[in-house]
């Protein structure tokens, strides 16, 4: 799989205070722009989920009491 070249540009200080560190600051990126995407793609499905809700009609005040009362009623 081939991959993109992604630049970005941070202050000299940062990038002094990154190297003080043994850390593979491309992969940390990385996995952050992962976790990033999925909790976006979760906040888009949680969004459809609820706009379906939303679209569903209602049910007449009193129907949950009546289903419950004619469940207990039949046993």
């Amino acid at each position: 799989m081939g991959s993109t070249v992604m630049s970005i540009r941070i202050s000299p200080e940062l990038k002094r205070e990154m190297k003080k560190y043994d850390i593979n600051w491309s992969e940390e990126i990385r996995e952050f722009i992962k976790r990033r995407i999925e909790e976006e793609e979760k906040k888009r499905a949680l969004q459809e989920v609820i706009e379906l809700v939303e679209s569903l009609p209602g049910v007449p005040e009193g129907t949950a009491k009546r289903l419950v009362r004619e469940d207990r009623e039949s046993h």
